[in-house]
């Protein structure tokens, strides 16, 4: 069985790090993604998916400290459903992506960066 997801897409906010009792890094961030098509009118079309992304350990520090909001980001990985009961008691579902590779994109120079356990670097 596989469970496999890979997007490219933009941040939509700057990460949220955060650490475990034990000391473990854990960082989230929202990913938009964009499919553009052209209607049977001939009008150009766009819609935009927002995707929740988890990165945890050493790659979820790196991911804290150097990504922002609007960069460009390569996201290989798997889709997790949870829930949890919220503040009120009622049970909250959560669909993310619990990210296993992540490859920083369109950086300040135009260089790309690639941090723990990303595919081989563009030569």
């Amino acid at each position: 069985m596989i469970n496999k997801v890979i997007l490219l897409g933009n941040l939509g906010k700057d990460p949220d790090t955060r650490f475990t009792p034990t000391g473990k890094a854990v960082t989230s961030f929202s990913l938009a993604t964009s499919n553009t098509w052209v209607n049977g009118n001939g009008e150009k079309q766009q819609a935009t998916e927002w995707h929740s992304v988890v990165v945890w350990g050493k790659q979820g520090e790196a991911c804290g400290q150097y990504l922002e909001k609007g960069r460009q980001v390569y996201v290989e990985g798997a889709i997790r459903y949870r829930s949890y009961d919220n503040k009120e008691g009622k049970e909250q579902h959560v669909t993310e992506i619990v990210a296993q590779k992540v490859r920083f994109l369109s950086g300040g120079n135009g260089d790309s960066l690639c941090l723990y356990g990303c595919f081989s670097k563009p030569q």
